[in-house]
């Protein structure tokens, strides 16, 4: 099980450069978890694939549901305490700390391509190809 953030989430739904990177992840592990976050995140992100022209809106919709429908019981809460002290010692911010946040809460990695979480908690987060060998 890993926490995944909401960029591999993304790079696996949608074809480019990094999706195969996020599928060796998911061969490797197939259990992802994600913080309540993730939904924003990820709806954002897919608006504004739309809005570039790279994603019709009806794939959108239809990344969105699947992903959804897949993450479902994968999703938690996170304790703003927590959330707030990681990112004030980090200089992190408050949504990228979420997802910290949660892997610390159930003791398994963050897997992200996030620099600044990738060099803040190089104990606990990993990059996708790091995460895939």
């Amino acid at each position: 099980m890993i926490v995944a953030d909401t960029n591999l989430l993304i790079y696996l739904y949608v074809q480019g450069e990094r999706t195969e990177e996020s599928e060796a992840v998911l061969r490797c592990d197939a259990t992802w978890t994600v913080p309540l976050l993730w939904r924003s995140e990820f709806r954002n992100a897919l608006i504004g694939l739309v809005r570039k022209e790279v994603l019709a809106i009806d794939k959108a919709l239809s990344i969105v549901d699947e992903a959804e429908r897949w993450l479902a019981g994968y999703e938690y809460s996170v304790i703003s305490r927590h959330v707030l002290t990681l990112a004030d010692r980090a200089g992190c911010s408050a949504y990228d700390c979420e997802f910290v946040a949660l892997a610390q809460d159930l003791g398994i990695p963050l897997v992200t391509t996030d620099r600044q979480i990738l060099k803040a908690f190089p104990s606990l987060a990993i990059s996708p190809d790091v995460f895939a060998r």
